[in-house]
Order: structure tokens, then sequence, then C-alpha cells
């Protein structure tokens, strides 16, 4: 090999040398790019928004779901307060009806003497104490004659014809009903006029 193959040989080496050296450089001077790029500012702010979104929708929905757990137990404690007493209520009506038929048993004009009227006066004031309690706890009673009859707080016994009466009222209460507040706790048994006029319009 002569020496002007040689000379260029080592040119080219110095040359290859030389550009391998810039390219090294110039990669160590780059920035290196992540696997992952980073997400923009706006992204963010956009991605933090729709998750603070998310968690003041389910803060709302917690707090209704909590308000509605409260009012139910109020309305619980509330009924359990006022219904409480309603099955002693129940077993004092017979009192109350025995009162009723020991007075219309015997009319007070009908008394002959003292004594018999005294008895009498001691009764009426038994019952109307009674149903003074009943009233102070909320209990009213149904004495329904002449109203129209109201399937909700009237039990039909029979029907009677009545022409002089409105088709549908309350001829007749065979037993009284009762209510505790806003619930029935016994219908009034009643006998309804069957044809007669047109029933008046329930106010």
């Amino acid at each position: 090999m002569d020496d002007t193959t040689t000379k260029e040989q080592e040119k080219f080496s110095a040359a290859a040398e030389e550009a391998a050296n810039n390219n090294v450089d110039g990669l160590a001077g780059a920035p290196i790019e992540s696997e992952a790029a980073e997400p923009s500012p706006e992204t963010r702010v956009t991605e933090l928004e729709a998750e603070l979104a998310e968690y003041k929708d389910r803060l709302l929905r917690a707090l209704a779901e909590t308000e509605n757990v409260r009012r139910r137990a109020q309305r619980e404690r509330e009924d359990a307060s006022k219904y409480a007493i309603a099955g002693f209520a129940k077993d004092l009506l017979s009192a109350a009806d025995n009162l009723r038929r020991a007075l219309e048993s015997l009319p007070e004009s009908e008394a002959k003497d003292e004594r018999t009227r005294s008895l009498l006066a001691g009764v009426a004031a038994t019952e109307r104490e009674l149903l003074g309690v009943f009233e102070r706890h909320g209990i009213k009673r149904i004495d329904p004659k002449g109203e129209v009859f109201d399937h909700n707080f009237h039990q039909a016994i029979f029907e009677a014809e009545r022409p002089d009466q409105p088709g549908g009222s309350v001829v007749e209460v065979l037993q009284p009903g009762y209510v505790l507040h806003d619930r029935l706790l016994r219908p009034a048994m009643v006998g309804v006029a069957k044809g007669g006029t047109k029933p008046p319009e329930a106010a």
C-alpha cells in the first residue's frame, strides 16, 4: 500500500471521529424527552375542575341523604309520640260506651226520685270527664248524625227508606266512632238514608 492511500485513510478516519464527537456533543446538549410527557397547565386545570365537580356532587348527595334520614327519624319520633296511646285509648272506648248506655237507659226526665237523679248526674259527670281526658290527648268522638256518609270514618250497618232525608246521609248512630289526631281508632256504626233527595255537597 502506497503512502497516498495511507494518508487518505488517515484523513477519512479523522473526519469520521470528528463527526462522531460532534454528534455526541449535540446529543448531550439536547433536552431528553420523557416517555410520558406531562400535561399542560390548562389540561391539568380542566382535570382538577372535573374532579372538584364530582366531589361536590357526591357531597351534595350525601348531605341530601343525611337530611332525608334526619327528617324520617323525626317524623317517626313524632308519630310514636302522637299515636303511642292508641292501644290504651281503644281499651277505654268500651268504658265510654258503657257510660253512654247507662245514661240512655234511663233518661233524666224519667227519674222519679232524687237519688236516681243524683246517680244519673254522677254518671254524666264521669262521661264528661272521660271525654275531656280524651280531648286533651287528641282523641275525638265521631257522632255524625245528619252528616253525609263518609266511608273513611263511618261504617254503614243498614240502609233505611227516609224520603224526608237526603240520600246517603246518616240517619242513626248505633255506636259513635273515635279518632286519635288524624288516625281512625274506631269507625262510627251508622244507618244511612236510602233514596230521598240528593245529599248536600261535602264541604
